[in-house]
């Protein structure tokens, strides 16, 4: 099914999504600068991508580990006063890092400290966020909001590094980082102005019964489980692009401009995917969206067949594409198929599965590389992301779940409310 122009914006009429929507594009603006200034900033204080992977692997970890804990406080908490407590702590963490990088005093460790406090933030806002959204809109306007989520963080992936390589070269690293905190407050100012019903909180019981009330919503669905199976060994193997990457840029004709690039049209490819998810509609969606998932190991095999940087961004826009369908499809399906008084706690499983092996490919990438090769570790981990995507379609409930509503209506009437 397809819907036109007008039908596929209509989610920004609705006034509470819509300022929503302006605190995360400004957000995800400024953390798509970050991703090329941090990688500089770190290979500008010691030339190693080893520490470049220790320095994401500390946000990583520090995300993981706070997830499910934030998914519980989610589900019982506003989740709104969650988000912005969250906004104002990565405020300051980045602001802070702005700081040391701007005079001249970081170090390797500070780095890995401050981006531990941004992943600990960020594990309260993720399921929250997931939980927040069905409250704000319409259901049936979910994949729509979800789709133009996915826009936003494409239009950072595109404009972010286009920025940030203008501040390098203009100015350092530092200054990326300092407007990516600014873009933090100004999503908590945003999010102050959402006016929602009084939230009416959940029966009390311990944490405990809550995570396992949790798991019992996620683990009772298969297609659930396979999915966060398959992102979170995509994430792994993945994570050798993004520390290989710019250490093999910057032996090269491209540089910092050229490993920029490469990240600006991945976020093109990211946007054209989002278009393509505000309009299309397929029966099968999670086997549209496995398949999408497959071409997110074309780039590392770019980078590893020593192809040009101009082709390895045609490949990165490409993954973008199918980064963005596997995400929205993916999103669209646990909002209306979970209920909304577990949505956090299932949506914070599902965040914690996704990315509980990332750190181990962020920090294994440098020694992998020093092992066996930059080239050839690059072959393998573009290799084995391809085969894990091959092996989720052999899932039948991935092959076979349709489109559409779920348990979600059934439960709103009843599911506690934000404030």
């Amino acid at each position: 099914m397809r819907l036109g122009a007008a039908g596929a914006l209509a989610v920004l009429r609705e006034p509470e999504f819509r300022r929503f929507f302006i605190g995360q594009s400004a957000s995800l603006l400024g953390d798509g600068m970050v991703g090329v200034a941090l990688a500089f900033a770190v290979l500008d204080l010691t030339g190693s991508p080893a520490d470049l992977g220790y320095v994401l692997a500390a946000r990583t970890i520090s995300l993981i580990a706070g997830l499910l804990v934030g998914g519980v406080i989610a589900d019982r908490l506003p989740r709104r006063r969650i988000m912005v407590v969250a906004d104002l702590t990565r405020f300051l963490g980045q602001g802070t890092m702005a700081a040391l990088l701007i005079g001249g005093h970081a170090t390797i460790w500070e780095l890995a400290v401050l981006q531990a406090v941004h992943g600990a933030a960020s594990s309260l806002f993720n399921p929250a966020s997931t939980g927040l959204v069905p409250a704000i809109v319409t259901g049936g306007h979910l994949q729509q909001a979800n789709a133009l989520r996915g826009l936003a963080i494409s239009i950072g992936k595109i404009a972010g590094p286009v920025l940030a390589g203008l501040l390098l070269a203009l100015a350092g690293p530092g200054w990326a980082i300092a407007a990516d905190a600014a873009t933090f407050a100004l999503s908590a100012i945003m999010l102050t102005r959402l006016r929602l019903p009084r939230h009416r909180p959940p029966p009390a019981q311990s944490v405990i019964r809550d995570l396992r009330d949790g798991w019992t919503e996620f683990s009772s669905r298969p297609w659930l489980l396979t999915l966060v199976a398959a992102a979170s060994l995509s994430n792994l193997l993945f994570a050798a692009f993004y520390v290989l990457g710019p250490a093999i840029t910057a032996r090269s004709s491209g540089g910092p401009a050229g490993w920029a690039a490469v990240q600006a049209v991945l976020g093109a490819g990211s946007l054209i995917g989002g278009i393509a998810a505000l309009h299309i509609h397929p029966r099968r969606p999670l086997r549209t969206g496995v398949l999408a998932l497959a071409l997110c190991a074309l780039p590392p095999v770019g980078l590893a067949a020593h192809l040009p940087v101009i082709a390895v961004a045609g490949l990165a826009l490409l993954c973008g594409l199918g980064m963005t369908l596997f995400n929205t499809f993916m999103e669209t399906a646990l909002q209306h198929h979970v209920p909304e008084g577990a949505l956090s706690r299932v949506s914070a499983y599902d965040w914690f599965g996704s990315f509980a092996c990332q750190p181990i490919g962020q920090a294994s990438a440098g020694p992998l590389a020093a092992g066996i090769g930059t080239h050839p570790a690059l072959w393998l981990t573009g290799i084995l992301q391809f085969l894990v995507a091959l092996c989720a379609l052999t899932v039948p409930a991935i092959r076979r779940l349709p489109a559409g509503v779920g348990v979600r209506e059934a439960a709103t009437a009843t599911a506690p409310q934000e404030s």
